[in-house]
């Protein structure tokens, strides 16, 4: 969870957790957040790790997953848990619109299950991306978030 792929991906990981990541800790507590963030991650790879197994040959169980990806699925699952009904700002062509985190994350959430689901038929056109992980992150997030949780989480904007 803390190698990555480029600064693509650790751009894009630290972005998420710019966008959604304060609220879930905010929720959860410091250092609460820390193990539930670790355990999303671990949660993930066993989730990529089975699918690997499962449906792909040795050589592709064999190849290495990195990133933080995994574990900040797992704060995605937990923001639309938490605050479902949130606006979310968001580059929409050239224009900025905001739209509810629902649909935000609901469409991020769709495109992993297919992408993962396209990527079991052809591997080699995954690009490397282990979107079982992200699935496997986002749904430990959205089921163990109300268990971790200590207190309601600010609302964006207050």
């Amino acid at each position: 969870m803390f190698m990555h792929g480029g600064w693509d991906h650790i751009v894009g990981n630290m972005l998420f957790l710019w966008v959604f990541g304060n609220n879930v800790e905010d929720a959860l507590g410091r250092g609460r957040f820390l193990v539930w963030y670790l355990a999303g991650g671990l949660a993930a790879t066993a989730a990529q790790t089975f699918v690997a197994l499962w449906f792909g040959s040795p050589e592709e169980a064999s190849i290495p997953h990195v990133g933080a990806s995994r574990a900040v699925s797992a704060v995605l699952g937990a923001y639309l848990v938490l605050l479902p009904t949130a606006r979310v700002l968001t580059l929409f062509g050239w224009l900025l619109v905001e739209v509810p985190a629902l649909l935000y994350l609901g469409i991020w959430f769709a495109f992993q299950l297919w992408a993962g689901s396209a990527s079991i038929l052809q591997p080699q056109l995954s690009g490397g991306v282990a979107f079982f992980a992200h699935v496997g992150g986002f749904v430990f997030g959205a089921l163990t978030v109300r268990l971790a949780a200590t207190r309601r989480p600010l609302r964006p904007g207050t």
